[in-house]
């Protein structure tokens, strides 16, 4: 043993040190120590480890005046410069068997000095001695391997707190150091994560943008060609009905001067052919050459086009004893198609007209009074008996809608507005509304002027002329049906107004309008406002309309 070894310049010392294993109950065993001097001569430790740890136990927790031997006084000015650069942890005491204190050595039984080996002064230098305290020292608490790593806000937020390593940011090279944890580095480049998500929805609105214009522009496209397209490649759907599908009867009315492209219109609005166009797109594709006679003819629905052909030249499918008259021709225009299919003397119609009040009128004209309907008569009818006949089919039209027998001019008036100005079913309803609220007293819009472009045109003989404008001319005209001059409704009908006009001046809906423009010429689409800054919006979409449709009837 070391202890017993007298050339151990250290065996003095470690017999005067208590022994950690054995205690002091083993030291008076032994017989190392009597009961008097265990204070002074404690036992000597079994080994050189033993004796280290005793001097550590002993010096470190308990040190308080007692002198410092040479070679701790050494270690110690040895190791202030690296002690005090880098802060080493401080290692808790080990737990040592009950045993009695052992004071510090005395001065006269110090061991002659010596260096301490390298082992012994490394221990000595990573062992900071506390400074002596009169306080009962805590009790010993864990020590961890390391500090937990924070990042991020954590890490900000203790990199003021001074002392110990400094935080870990979360890169890579603290993982490898293994200064931090993957789920610390995983969660210090979160943040960038957003902003990459946020950049990545960002490009995916942008691709939607582009692909929406793509498409919208692709339908806009479709829309202005793709009949001629479809057309082009023969892929559209047949604009013809198929042969034997035809049944039911139509009554289609031809008037002079008619052609393919004008009598299209009108057997697909009977239901006699399947698309607006479908005559006229037959004879120029098959290059035939026809001519219309003026009259009534009897025909079938869902027709094709050849057999339409065939059926117009059948003269057993003119009605010649049959008048087809539609809602919005005035009375002149009236008897000139009267005069033509029935083959009637337009003098014979003009003298059946002369005096309203046979036909129980109470008005100095018909005008307003011939209905428009389809009429068949009998061989030698007269022209007053026509005249007669389309009176009492006026009369009963008024009669179903509930209008006062005093009150049947004034419906009249306003219907045959609304049958020049509206163009779609629930329009007719919207315009009544529109009259009645610029006749109110309150109108402060238009101060009860009605401002109808047909009544101006219908006083300035303009009514035909196949334009929806208004003259400088005609607005200029001093006569009672110029509703920009005077206020108020003009002095009579305009027009021959159908059973839905009739209806529509009996019954307007509710609403606040007090302007109206048709910005769409082909389709009818109309604009209702209240304001007059609102209504030059719409008139802009209509002279836009007009400039790029300039045969569209503006």
């Amino acid at each position: 043993m070391p202890e017993n070894d007298p050339s151990d310049p250290f065996a003095e010392l470690y017999r005067r040190l208590p022994d950690p294993r054995a205690g002091a109950a083993d030291a008076t065993a032994r017989g190392d120590a009597t009961p008097g001097d265990a204070e002074s001569d404690p036992p000597a430790p079994s080994s050189r480890r033993a004796a280290r740890e005793a001097r550590r136990a002993q010096t470190a927790p308990t040190e308080t005046t007692s002198a410092v031997p040479e070679t701790d006084a050494v270690s110690e000015r040895a190791a202030a410069p690296e002690a005090d650069a880098v802060p080493a942890p401080v290692a808790a005491p080990r737990t040592q068997p009950a045993a009695a204190p052992t004071p510090a050595p005395q001065a006269a039984r110090e061991p002659e000095p010596r260096e301490p080996t390298r082992p012994e002064r490394s221990r000595a230098e990573r062992t900071p001695r506390p400074e002596p305290s009169s306080r009962p020292e805590p009790a010993p608490q864990p020590v961890r391997d390391r500090e937990p790593v924070l990042v991020g806000a954590g890490a900000a937020a203790a990199g003021g707190s001074g002392g110990g390593r400094p935080p870990a940011s979360g890169s890579l090279e603290d993982l490898f150091a293994g200064h931090a944890s993957t789920d610390q580095v995983r969660g210090a480049v979160r943040a960038p994560r957003r902003r990459r998500r946020a950049g990545g929805w960002i490009a995916v609105a942008i691709v939607l943008i582009i692909l929406g214009g793509i498409a919208g522009g692709g339908l806009a496209l479709w829309n202005t060609y793709g009949e001629r397209v479809q057309a082009f490649f023969g892929t559209g759907e047949p604009v013809d009905f198929e042969a034997g599908m035809a049944t039911g009867e139509a009554r289609v009315t031809i008037v002079s001067g008619d052609t393919g492209e004008s009598v299209s219109p009108k057997l697909f609005e009977a239901g006699v052919t399947k698309a607006s166009n479908s005559l006229y797109k037959y004879m120029v594709d098959n290059s035939v050459a026809f001519t219309f006679q003026p009259g009534v003819y009897k025909l079938q629905q869902q027709m094709t086009s050849a057999a339409v052909l065939d059926a117009l030249r059948d003269s057993a499918n003119r009605l010649d004893n049959s008048a087809q008259l539609r809602e919005g021709l005035t009375l002149q225009q009236s008897l000139d198609v009267m005069s033509e299919q029935l083959g009637m003397p337009r003098a014979d119609l003009e003298a059946a007209v002369a005096d309203p009040s046979q036909y129980g009128v109470p008005a100095t004209t018909l005008e307003g009074w011939i209905f428009p309907a389809t009429y068949d008569f009998d061989e030698g009818v007269t022209a007053t008996e026509v005249i007669q006949r389309m009176v009492q089919r006026t009369v009963q039209s008024l009669d179903t809608a509930g209008v006062p027998e005093a009150d049947r001019e004034r419906i009249l008036t306003v219907a045959s507005i609304i049958e020049r100005e509206a163009r779609n079913r629930d329009d007719f309803y919207k315009v009544s509304r529109v009259i009645e609220n610029r006749l109110q007293p309150s109108n402060q819009e238009t101060f009860g002027k009605l401002e109808m472009d047909s009544t101006v045109q219908y006083g300035a003989n303009e009514l035909g002329s196949g334009s929806v404008s208004t003259s400088e001319e005609a607005r200029n005209s001093d006569n009672p049906w110029n509703t920009y001059m005077y206020p108020g409704l003009p002095i009579g009908p305009i027009a021959n107004p159908g059973d839905l006009a009739i209806d529509a001046a009996m019954k307007p809906i509710d609403g606040p309008w007090l302007y109206f423009v048709t910005v769409n010429l082909d389709t009818g689409e109309t604009v209702f406002t209240s304001t007059y800054s609102e209504h030059e919006k719409a008139v802009a979409q209509w002279r836009a309309w007009c400039a790029d449709n300039p045969d569209g009837g503006c």
